[in-house]
Parts: C-alpha cells; structure tokens; sequence
C-alpha cells in the first residue's frame, strides 16, 4: 500500500509539475510565434502603404481593388519635374509702364518607373497574401473618402484578423491578445495599416516591427 501511495503522489507531482511548466512555456511560446508572423505581416502592410502612397501621388486618390494596384506599381510613372525661379516683364495698363514679375517654373526632366523606384524585386506582386505557412488567404484592403473640415479627403485600410494570423495557437492566449491595450502591442483585434474613419497611413503595430508611418 506505501509503494501504491508513493507512485500516486509522483504521478500528482509530475502532473502539478507538467502544468506549471506549460503554465509558464506555454505564453513564452505564443509570444515567440506572434512576433514572427507579426513581423512578416508588416512587411507585407509596409509594402502595401508603399504602393498606396505611391498610386495617390499620381491619382489624387487610393485604389481598393488589389489587382489593379499591382498592375499600377508595375505599369505606371513618377513625373521628374524642376522647380526654378524665374521673372517676366508685364506691361501696367494704368502706369504705362513695364513692370518685372517673380514666378516660378516647373520643368519636367523625365519620368521614371514606380516599380524600379520603390520596390527593387518582385515581392509586391505576393504583397496582398498573408505571408503565413498554412494560412491561404488575403489581406483586408478598402479605399474611399471621407470628409473632414469640408474636405473631401481620400484614405485607405489594408488589414488583418488576429484570428487569421494566430489561428492555431492557444484561444485562451490568443482571446487575450485581441483585447490588449499597450504602446509596446498591437491593440484590438487587427493588424492594420491606415484607416477608413481617420486620416492617417500609419500601421497600429510598434516601431519593434519595424517603421509604422511614412
């Protein structure tokens, strides 16, 4: 009966032992996997405001549709311009007199391509698929106006479910995760990069992901 006792208390202990340690492993393991596929996700969003800024610059406006931002980043062209001060005589009607006046000249040197100038290989062609092993799926991405101030301002959202990027891993550490509210986190339920409600292009992720605005 004391050998019985003795093995059913090292069974206890090696459970009671088992839980603490998977209680303590188990978000050190969470945390490392997140970072990662966090990172990877950035990268993509980073690129995505990359081709969004780029497709404003020339369009006044961002582009929602997926493919045709690919097709632009590949397509289209920055306009080199010059910008010089310059001066012309204008005759005064009322002083019958010949006035100098100061203006400014742009010159257009050339164009060059958006592709070559922003992205130096192909990676913006895979830029909307969620860099994941195992997950099959797209990033989130709109594009519109709001209005601000009487303004008419053009905004954009690409974005991503937590739940899309952390699927697999414990729900208990991952419902946690969706509510945390901290400088050093991504706050609510998306890793996101711009806004559809507010002006702004700046991702919701920490600068240890590297830069969040541009």
């Amino acid at each position: 009966m004391k050998i019985v006792i003795q093995l059913v208390l090292w069974v206890v202990i090696g459970f009671l032992g088992y839980m603490v340690f998977n209680s303590i492993n188990g978000p050190v393991k969470f945390n490392k996997v997140k970072k990662a596929r966090y990172a990877q996700a950035v990268e993509n969003l980073r690129d995505i405001r990359t081709a969004q800024l780029a497709y404003r610059s020339i369009t006044g406006k961002f582009e929602k549709d997926p493919e045709k931002l690919i097709s632009f980043i590949d397509t289209a062209k920055f306009t080199l311009t010059q910008r010089r001060d310059s001066s012309f005589i204008r005759f005064n009607k009322i002083l019958k007199i010949d006035e100098p006046k100061d203006t400014v000249v742009v010159d257009t040197l050339g164009y060059a391509s958006v592709k070559d100038s922003l992205f130096k290989t192909d990676g913006h062609k895979n830029m909307m698929k969620i860099p994941i092993k195992g997950v099959d799926g797209n990033f989130e991405m709109n594009a519109g106006f709001i209005n601000k101030n009487d303004l008419r301002i053009a905004v954009f959202e690409a974005k991503v479910a937590k739940d899309v990027l952390l699927g697999d891993l414990d729900k208990d550490l991952l419902s946690q995760e969706k509510e945390v509210v901290s400088v050093d986190g991504v706050n609510g339920p998306y890793l996101s990069v711009g806004s559809m409600t507010e002006v702004m292009t700046s991702g919701n992720w920490p600068r240890t992901y590297g830069a969040n605005d541009q």
